[in-house]
């Protein structure tokens, strides 16, 4: 039998010393945290949703909605930092001693921090594209700048130029995308949020600050990943190239590399069938 999951049906909020923390939480067995990426209109569920069928069967599934992102509740400063004391926070409100983590893009990023710093709570770690750092291809890439050109001046075709940055096949740009990612996008405190992390004058701040700091930059430090990791890419992503996944595949010290052809920084939209595969197969090993 197969269990209808629904948005309303999923969703559950838990209050925190910060404010109101939502997530959607479905299936039983092993605890499954999936957390999103960033960008216009971005949620956990519009993440994920495709595939929580898949591994609601076999997982207890949380998809977190980071604060400032429209659906829980802004806690103020950088989204990113303020994503990895949220994950903490979920984790140990929850009581679980252990999770495995999907992180889709920036969600990757804040699963690698959180696995490092707590390792006895990731049992294994799933990222979608978004980490390491460029070697050969140049940055910021085509879709962080058009992510930056919508934040500074958001409007319905620059919003659409950058979803189509996102994927390999124009026709999952569809209307109804378009207009569900445009609602939330252009909802004023979450694109003040977005500002905070990609407008041009805070991007050039972080970048900057990052220079200017003795402390070693977040790809320079994956080799005290202790999890098994899966490194899962598109081949044709131009938000976060392929050549990013070369430092994180040689660094973390129990990696493995999965490309999908003809996908872009969605894989587990654009490839979802073999995403689901080959991190199923990574998960239940």
């Amino acid at each position: 039998m197969t269990t209808e999951w629904t948005y309303d049906g999923t969703l559950r909020e838990m209050p925190t010393e910060a404010g109101v923390l939502r997530y959607h939480e479905a299936g039983e067995g092993t605890p499954l945290l999936l957390l999103h990426g960033s960008g216009p209109g971005v949620t956990g569920w519009r993440n994920f949703r495709g595939i929580l069928p898949t591994f609601a069967e076999r997982f207890r599934c949380l998809v977190l909605e980071f604060p400032g992102f429209g659906v829980s509740d802004d806690f103020g400063g950088h989204p990113m930092i303020t994503a990895f004391g949220a994950v903490g926070t979920f984790v140990d409100a929850l009581g679980l001693d252990s999770v495995d983590i999907i992180g889709n893009s920036m969600g990757g990023a804040v699963g690698i921090n959180f696995a490092t710093n707590q390792p006895a709570k990731v049992r294994r770690l799933v990222t979608i594209g978004g980490i390491g750092t460029n070697i050969f291809s140049p940055g910021p890439s085509e879709g962080i700048r058009l992510l930056q050109e919508f934040t500074e001046d958001p409007t319905r075709q620059r919003l659409v130029d950058w979803l189509h940055s996102m994927v390999y096949d124009p026709a999952l740009v569809t209307e109804q995308l378009i207009e569900e990612r445009w609602a939330l996008a252009t909802d004023p405190p979450t694109l003040e949020s977005a500002r905070r992390m990609y407008g041009k004058a805070a991007f050039a701040q972080m970048m900057a600050a990052m220079r200017a700091s003795d402390a070693p930059l977040p790809w320079a430090t994956m080799h005290k990943l202790a999890a098994p990791t899966l490194l899962t890419w598109g081949r044709d992503d131009r938000v976060s190239p392929l050549d990013m996944a070369l430092i994180p595949m040689r660094t973390i010290p129990n990696a493995e590399l999965h490309v999908f052809p003809n996908c872009g920084h969605w894989a587990m939209i654009e490839a979802k069938d073999a995403f689901e595969s080959a991190v199923l197969a990574f998960l239940t090993r």
